[in-house]
Parts: C-alpha cells; sequence; structure tokens
C-alpha cells in the first residue's frame, strides 16, 4: 500500500488539489495512507480531510516526510537547489523545453527523486487520463470576456483589468457573474463581443466554446486543425475582439498564429488575446506577440499594438472546488492503483527517458 502525501500550495491564488476529503477516503478504504499538509487557501476545510481519517502535519514540511511517501500536489515547487529524494505526482512544467528544466529535473536525478508529471499521465493511445483542460478553457472564455468588458467600459485606463480575485463554487455562478459585467460593456458598446477559440475541438476549447455561448457571444469561430494545417499568420483573427488559444503545442510546434507586424495593424478589431495553452517560454510558442507570464493580481499585459494578453497558468483556480472534483474523479481509479498502474509506470518511464535527454547519464 502507498502512503500519499497531500502538500500544501505555495503559488499565489492557487485554490485547487490534486485529492479532496471525498477520495481520500476511498484511498483510506483501500488500505493506503494519507498524510495531509494544512492549508488555509486550498478550496476545502482541513477538518474535512481529518473526519475521513487522514493524518494532518503543518504545511511546507513534505520535504521531511518519509522517503517512501508520494507527494501529491499540482503546481510548481518553490525554487531551490534542494535535492528532491521523494517521488512527486505534480505538474512538472519540464519535459517539453520549458524554462529551468534543466535545473529542476537534475533536483530529482541528484536527490534519487521520481516525478510522475500529471500531463503525461497517459492510457494506451496516449491521451491524458485526468486533466483540467475543459476547466481551464472555461475560465480562459470567461477571463476574455472580463477584460473586453472592462476595456469597453474604462477606455481611457491603460490597464482597465482589476486584480482577478473572486472564486466561484460553480461554472454556473461564473457564468452569472461574466454576464452581470458584459451586460454593461454590450450597452455601452451597441453590440455583442465576437471570439475566436483555436482549438476548439480538445477539452479546452470545448470548455471556452460552451462558456461562449453560455455567456451570449453570438460571432464565434471555432478553428482546430483543419483551419490551421495551411500554416499562420492568419489575418481573419483580427476581425474577433477576442482571441482564445486553447491548443495542445508538440515539441515540434507550429508556425506562429499572428505575428508582432500582423497586430499592428490599424484596421483590427482584435483587443485580448487569451492564451490558456501558456507556452510563451516555449520556442514554438504560436502566438509570439508577448514574453510574460500573469497572475490573478495582475491578470493582463499591455502590448504596445494596444492588444491586452492574458496569460495565466492555473486559470481553473477560478472554479476551485468543482474543477479539482473533475480531475481528481479522473486521476483517484490510478491511485487507487499506483504501484501496479501502468499509467504511472508509463510516466515514470517519460520522466526518466527526459532526465537522460535534458541531465544527462
Amino acid at each position: 500500500m502507498t502512503h500519499f502525501w497531500l502538500r500544501h500550495e505555495t503559488k499565489a491564488n492557487e485554490h485547487r488539489c490534486s485529492l479532496l476529503p471525498s477520495h481520500a477516503s476511498k484511498l483510506i478504504a483501500k488500505g493506503h495512507t494519507v498524510t495531509v499538509e494544512r492549508s488555509p487557501v486550498r478550496t476545502v476545510p482541513d477538518s474535512d480531510y481529518e473526519a475521513v481519517g487522514c493524518t494532518l502535519v503543518a504545511a511546507e514540511t513534505w520535504p521531511q516526510a518519509p522517503l517512501d511517501a508520494v507527494i501529491l500536489g499540482l503546481k510548481e515547487l518553490k525554487e531551490s537547489t534542494d535535492v528532491i529524494p521523494h517521488s512527486h505526482i505534480m505538474f512538472g512544467h519540464c519535459f517539453k523545453g520549458q524554462d529551468g528544466d534543466k535545473a529542476f529535473l537534475t533536483r530529482f536525478k541528484n536527490g534519487g527523486g521520481k516525478l510522475y508529471d500529471l500531463e503525461f499521465l497517459q492510457d494506451t493511445n496516449g491521451r491524458r487520463v485526468a486533466a483540467f483542460g475543459r476547466a481551464a478553457g472555461t475560465v480562459g472564455m470567461a477571463i476574455g470576456l472580463l477584460v473586453w468588458s472592462y476595456r469597453i467600459l474604462h477606455p481611457e485606463e491603460e490597464k482597465p483589468t482589476p486584480p482577478l480575485l473572486d472564486i466561484f463554487q460553480t461554472y454556473e455562478d461564473l457564468v452569472k457573474y461574466v454576464v452581470s459585467i458584459s451586460e454593461k460593456a454590450i450597452e455601452k458598446a451597441g453590440r455583442k463581443p465576437s471570439a475566436i477559440v483555436i482549438g476548439a475541438l480538445g477539452r479546452c476549447g470545448g470548455g471556452s466554446c460552451d462558456f461562449a455561448v453560455a455567456a451570449g457571444v453570438e460571432k464565434l469561430a471555432r478553428w482546430d486543425m483543419a483551419e490551421t494545417k495551411v500554416g499562420g499568420p492568419f489575418p481573419q483573427i483580427l476581425d474577433y475582439d477576442i482571441l482564445v488559444n486553447d491548443i495542445y503545442l508538440s515539441v515540434a510546434g507550429v508556425p506562429p498564429f499572428i505575428t508582432k507586424e500582423l497586430i499592428a495593424r490599424p484596421d483590427k478589431t482584435l483587443g485580448v488575446i487569451v492564451d490558456v495553452s501558456c507556452d510563451v517560454n516555449n520556442a514554438h510558442n504560436p502566438l509570439p506577440v508577448y514574453d510574460s507570464y500573469n497572475d490573478f493580481d495582475a491578470p493582463t499585459t499591455r502590448l504596445s499594438e494596444g492588444i491586452d494578453v492574458v496569460c495565466i497558468d492555473h486559470l481553473p483556480s477560478m472554479v476551485p472546488h468543482e474543477s479539482s472534483s473533475e480531475f481528481v474523479d479522473a486521476l483517484l481509479p490510478h491511485l487507487i492503483e499506483f504501484e501496479t498502474s501502468d499509467v504511472f509506470k508509463r510516466a515514470l518511464a517519460i520522466f526518466e527517458e527526459k532526465v537522460v535527454s535534458v541531465v544527462g547519464e
């Protein structure tokens, strides 16, 4: 049986988790042990874990956990040069040529630890077994509509979008909130916003498109590989108020969808770009017009061309409980069978391959 250790998330405004109390109780019922770090920011209170039989410990004590404990998390660890001796289940963001990949993988290699990257937990067909994709696409479109609205309502301000620190229990609650803001902007502008979603047939794209429809967007372009296979840049993108990029970027990459030269055109409608894919530090980023991440405290970057860019790499944290529940529902069967799971065996093989290719023998 496995000892799972749920760590406190240290990323700012991260409220999701990779194990809810209802799922922890099922692990315990199967004979596993669950330790939970106390967390003031997690979407559920610590007491709910204690009530189902988890052992509570102080936040950020996982480095002192028994070496056989498997550390459960979501987002990145705090920057450090300390070696990592434990096995971690998390989004490592270090297998696709991202900045800092060698340093991070070196910590595992030198410490003897293992990384089971949540992005690479795949079935036999190479499809991810658990993903926040739909939630990310949903929130991405929501924020795109909010940014468009604030630009209309406060055109005199260079950064009209305020911090987006509200969290919502359900996607329906988020729709109601966005509509309450966008209705004011629509009344002032005398028209509804238009949007184009690239990667519309995937989980992320489906979330974006469904939210757009629920929020009343009438002019919605749904692009996928059929529309982008000829290679960009694509001047048609300039005809929409909002671009939401939901593609899954392979290492090989794709030609740019837009360029600085293209978006400099004065006749554009485009005013908001939401890069749900967040490949800003990937050499093959198909939106090479910006160079930095955002967060919920400062959600936009204003380009010199007058476009507001959103690149937040944990969008589902805006709806933390519902998105976590969906994710862990899919992950749980594989956690239960962790020691024998082919899904985790394949993920370990990918990690070992990346250590050799990125760090060296």
